[in-house]
């Protein structure tokens, strides 16, 4: 990790399915690799590759088994989180190095810059369900880490969004308990400098009535037709896309790179200012 600031590489909802299958007729895996060969020439300077979930479409031991291959030569390091398509024991026996806490949920902290930074990794997977589960072991592993480091920052990184998200669709799939989630985050004294989460889809960024700033990524796999009040939008062949979230003294950025199958038109002229 860098001194200062650290660079993360955020992709959102791959959906992966097993080898020689589709989903909504496009390829999640060939998706996936198209994204993560453009990360590997043009950001291998970057310190950590988050993955915020939904993983693989039905969590297919298959699935994760690719998700794995793909993810083999990346230049730096890998945090993976689950969502709701995902299936627990399958990604830890098909991911068994990967951190988990002592019930094993897979949730984990990484100390950045120097401990001037901490990055939470969480699981708000809740088997059987589309919608997100916060329960109080989860949240008490949560509250015991941040008291490990009570002044110090945290980011947030958890697959459902923890707070309003427009869109119709997920009125009843969405966070279920998110309020258990946003206590024990709203009390840690050292503050929250963001939460990056997915399960929606498309972009979203805002910050909440108490202060804490927000962004969903956009997915890397089929996206919504952005009609935000109709409960059955289309799903779309979007742009293949991921995020780049700088954190450091001077604070956070977040740049949404969805231009990696654009086709320039001219070249822009050197502007030498002032």
């Amino acid at each position: 990790m860098s001194q200062t600031t650290t660079k993360i590489i955020q992709i959102t909802d791959t959906h992966l399915v097993p080898p020689g299958e589709r989903l909504y007729t496009l390829d999640p895996g060939a998706r996936l690799a198209h994204i993560l060969a453009h990360v590997r020439t043009h950001q291998a300077d970057a310190d950590l590759l988050v993955i915020t979930g939904d993983l693989a479409n039905s969590g297919e031991p298959r699935a994760y088994a690719m998700l794995r291959e793909l993810l083999g030569d990346m230049p730096m390091p890998v945090r993976l989180l689950l969502g709701n398509h995902d299936r627990r024991d399958t990604f830890c026996a098909a991911f068994p190095q990967h951190p988990v806490d002592p019930a094993g949920f897979v949730q984990s902290v990484l100390e950045v810059n120097e401990g001037a930074d901490q990055l939470i990794f969480l699981d708000s997977l809740s088997e059987g369900e589309i919608g997100g589960r916060f329960c109080e072991t989860r949240a008490n592993w949560l509250r015991e880490t941040l008291a490990t480091r009570p002044d110090t920052p945290a980011t947030i990184f958890v697959h459902h969004p923890p707070v309003p998200h427009g869109m119709a669709h997920f009125d009843f799939i969405g966070f279920h308990d998110a309020a258990q989630l946003m206590a024990v985050l709203e009390a840690h004294r050292g503050g929250v400098r963001y939460m990056v989460f997915g399960h929606i889809h498309i972009p979203l960024n805002g910050i909440t009535a108490s202060g804490i700033a927000y962004h969903a990524g956009r997915a890397a796999s089929h996206q919504f037709m952005q009609e935000f009040d109709n409960p059955q939008p289309q799903w779309i062949d979007g742009p293949a896309n991921y995020d780049i979230i700088r954190i450091g003294t001077e604070g956070v950025s977040i740049h949404g790179v969805d231009t990696i199958d654009a086709v320039g038109v001219s070249q822009v002229p050197f502007c030498a200012g002032p």
